[in-house]
């Protein structure tokens, strides 16, 4: 067959990567990946398979005809060879595209890679495009989720990122009954399994659920799509491809009553809910902490979202947030304003429906609404307006009082007293030169209607020209003091916004938010399209956002950190200076992050090369002794065999020949603790779990114990050091108990304990029993022995351990530690305690199987 040539300018760029999701096994991933394999293929593309499992089926393999194979990569280990991508042969071969199916499967032990998705890294990278498949089950972030609906915890999982990073992602998907049927028709598994699988992982509930996860979390993806979409496109526009629900929250009584209308609005149409808090530049309002609590935990009760957002612009922020999340609803809470406020200004609900455009607002109706006024709530723009219509409006009204009503009973004095007191009122609004015309226009009122000669505004007494002159004098001075109280009052409602959002920020870091989230608070607290964490000669650290900055010149706001290591470089709208003084918190905060994740790693590794050198001491220490003991016995007996000076007899004989065998069997034992060890400090031991039967595998461990074969070796010796086949003194009840887990890892596990048991309490009944305490089962082995001294039952399980030995004729103290960690690595837990009236108790617990998979 004749190799097509390369293209000459796929070298040069990145790979593209596409996915066939499944929703379960069986779905037709595979066949799928083969299908596009061949369209390709009739348009002239160069296409190889690395990896293709067919899983036996007829055809699945038929499509591979025609398909240019590149034979696997075979890996020895433990005595067997285990076919794995070939990534040399495909990167020498440089085809266009290759197929790699099974994108999170593990490789074999000494492959360069532990996982397949990273060998796809390395050809993605050498530009070729890969085609691969990948069960929803296998996703990392899905994982416990399937495991708690199918009972089974999948060993093998793939980074989200790394399939989000796919440039095509399809999904393949067939309803539960079409896939039970396929199974039923033996397209899926062998006949002897079929019954098996359709009373177990391929149960109908589990398919559905199995179905809906896969829908929801691809549907996720095609969000951050199309968000992405928008914003490469600067499209503001709402799209209605999904229903959004937004409600907003000022922080006062209505807020939960805002938010539980805004769920009960988003439920009946399935939307998403976010809750959003602007808080206001000039400080005006905001969320005091137990409203912040309050609001935050009905919030994650209903499972919506709070974000928060800067802007001296409410109805602007929040219709700004409302279109960045593409949201299709906003809820609003009706004016707590009276009828008279609204005369200043229209209010946030009417000017946010005025411009929401196609966005739909839902005003609703509270306990506070309507409230009245008071001049803490006003804005500056506001209270500025007030100011000069006081001006002009109270003079007015207070003249009109005294010429209709009070003008026969007071005098001049009196009169000047009342239009000194509506001075003091506009003086109170705020504002010199509102507060000066008050008392110019209050002196010609009163000169022109109340002082004789009336209706004139000459000035026979001197008495009216100082009056007017003290009115004057006295509004410039409160008003003067009101400004420096409306200064002062200004700089405290900015510092309370400054420490609204300091405390935002460090609520974040404080729940458990990683640099990424704490910069994506950042971003869309400030509405930017960008943020990022630049570190001096290591560049980008951590981004978010489309089209971060890289560096400090192309940034519109950039926030350095002490000695310029680190800048908070923003992309968007230029923030204003009061702004960088909390920015410049929360970029230290998050340089502190850096240093601090740092500092954990090292930590990490100092402890990891201190445990390493502490197992390597005790493991030198215990084999040392433990390999001499066997190698001495086994060379002493072949040094006789061999002697030419001694005539040994057939009984001699044999029993050297026996001596030469357990001499073996211990070492045996002893490097398969050393190699099961290993492995589980590797975390390479991945249990499969089935149904298992308790009767049958303690039968099993007995028929190995009686053999010599557990594979273990004891946590002690016997005091003569002798293997103990006293199997009539093990008494099993465990009637017809079954469990979750992996038979083989299972059998050995309850070998070690019998075998452990027998040695330390040579004339006590063993007994092997268990029950069912709700959705767990209790595997009890139980001596009369000596038993430990007390406080030493965790001792027991740790490596190196020989509780009650005197003198280490084998074994090197992992037998527990193994059977522990074995009983972890299937859901477990392995404890010790005393038997009643003496001896030592060893109880496991594992998870029972599901009540529809029971028998």
């Amino acid at each position: 067959m004749t190799q097509p040539e390369p293209k000459a300018d796929h070298k040069q760029k990145r790979g593209e990567l596409r996915i066939y999701l499944g929703a379960a096994p069986g779905v037709g991933k595979t066949f799928a990946m083969l299908g596009e394999a061949h369209r390709r293929l009739e348009r002239g593309t160069d296409v190889v398979a690395a990896v293709v499992e067919t899983h036996g089926r007829k055809k699945t393999a038929e499509m591979l005809t025609g398909i240019e194979l590149i034979p696997p990569h075979y890996i020895d280990y433990r005595d067997s060879s285990f076919p794995e991508l070939d990534v040399a042969a495909v990167l020498a071969r440089q085809p266009q595209v290759v197929l790699v199916d099974e994108l999170a499967h593990t490789n074999t032990p000494g492959s360069k890679n532990p996982k397949r998705w990273q060998d796809i890294e390395e050809l993605l990278d050498a530009g070729i495009s890969v085609i691969s498949t990948v069960n929803v089950q296998h996703l990392e972030s899905l994982n416990d989720v399937v495991a708690q609906i199918t009972g089974i915890e999948q060993q093998e999982t793939v980074p989200d990122d790394v399939v989000r990073a796919a440039a095509q992602i399809e999904l393949v998907d067939i309803t539960p009954e079409a896939l039970r049927r396929r199974l039923s028709h033996g397209n899926v598994y062998a006949p002897e399994r079929i019954d098996a699988a359709l009373t177990n992982y391929f149960r109908r509930g589990n398919l559905t659920a199995l179905r809906e996860i896969a829908l929801l979390w691809l549907a996720d993806q095609v969000d951050a799509a199309l968000a992405k979409y928008r914003a490469d496109n600067k499209i503001t526009d709402t799209w209605e491809a999904r229903e959004r629900v937004v409600v907003a929250v000022t922080g006062g009584p209505e807020s939960e009553t805002l938010v539980r209308r805004a769920s009960r609005i988003a439920s009946r149409s399935g939307a998403e809910l976010m809750v959003v808090h602007v808080v206001r530049g000039d400080g005006l309002s905001g969320l005091s902490a137990p409203q912040m609590g309050k609001v935050r935990e009905l919030t994650l009760s209903l499972g919506a979202t709070l974000h928060t957002v800067v802007g001296d612009d409410v109805p602007g922020a929040l219709l700004d947030f409302a279109r960045e999340m593409n949201a299709t609803q906003l809820v609003l809470g009706t004016s707590r304003r009276s009828r008279w406020a609204r005369i200043f200004e229209e209010g946030i609900g009417a000017a946010t429906v005025q411009n929401s455009g196609k966005i739909d607002v839902h005003m609703v109706t509270h306990e506070a609404a309507s409230g009245g006024i008071s001049l803490s709530s006003l804005s500056p723009r506001q209270r500025h307006l007030a100011s000069w219509l006081a001006a002009l409006v109270v003079p007015s009204l207070i003249c009109a009082l005294i010429v209709f009503v009070l003008d026969p009973y007071l005098g001049t004095g009196g009169e000047s007293a009342l239009f000194f007191i509506g001075v003091l009122i506009v003086a109170l609004l705020g504002g010199v030169a509102p507060a000066a015309l008050s008392a110019l226009l209050s002196g010609l009122l009163l000169n022109y209607f109340l002082v004789v000669p009336r209706y004139s505004f000459t000035i026979a007494e001197p008495d009216s020209a100082i009056t007017v002159v003290v009115l004057l004098a006295v509004a410039v001075a409160v008003a003067a003091l009101v400004d420096g109280a409306a200064s002062r009052a200004r700089e405290a409602r900015h510092a309370s916004q400054e420490a609204e959002l300091l405390a935002l920020f460090a609520g974040s870091v404080l729940r458990g938010a990683d640099l990424t989230t704490l910069l994506e608070r950042v971003r869309e607290t400030y509405s930017q399209r960008a943020v990022s964490l630049l570190r001096d000669g290591h560049g980008v650290i951590a981004c978010v956002g489309t089209d971060p900055c890289v560096d400090v010149d192309t940034a519109d706001t950039a926030i350095e950190v002490g000695d310029d290591e680190f800048w908070m470089l923003m992309t968007g709208k230029k923030l204003a200076a009061r702004d960088r003084r909390v920015l410049g918190a929360v970029a230290k905060q998050a340089a502190a992050m850096v240093k601090q994740r740092e500092l954990t790693e090292e930590a990490s590794k100092a402890e990891a090369i201190s445990q390493a050198d502490e197992l390597r001491r005790s493991l030198l220490s215990a084999v040392s002794h433990d390999l001499r003991t066997p190698l001495a016995g086994a060379k002493a007996a072949v040094s006789s065999l061999r002697s030419d000076d001694v005539g040994f007899s057939a009984e001699d004989t044999a029993e050297l020949l026996a001596t030469v065998e357990e001499s073996i069997d211990q070492l045996t034992a002893l490097v398969g603790n050393l190699l099961d060890s290993s492995r589980l400090a590797a975390g390479v031991v991945r249990p499969e779990l089935r149904r298992t039967y308790l009767e049958e595998t303690v039968q099993r461990a007995l028929l190995g114990i009686s053999k010599g074969a557990t594979g273990f070796g004891s946590a002690g010796e016997p005091p003569k050091g002798k293997m103990p086949v006293g199997l009539d003194r093990v008494k099993v009840e465990v009637g017809d108990a079954v469990v979750m887990a992996d038979s083989g890892l299972l059998e050995r596990v309850l070998a070690n304990l019998i075998d452990n048991a027998l040695r330390y309490a040579p004339d006590s009944v063993v007994r092997v029993n268990a029950g069912q305490v709700g959705d767990r089962v209790l595997i009890a082995v139980i001596d009369e022995g000596p038993g430990i001294a007390r406080g030493t039952e965790e001792q027991l399980f740790e490596p190196f351990q020989r509780l009650g030995d005197t003198h280490n004729s084998s074994g090197v103290g992992l037998g527990l530690s193994v059977a522990k960690g074995f009983v972890e690595a299937m859901g477990g837990t392995v404890i010790a305690t005393d038997t009643p009236g003496g001896g030592l108790t060893i109880e496991i617990d594992l998870a029972a199987p599901p009540k529809e998979e029971r028998p």
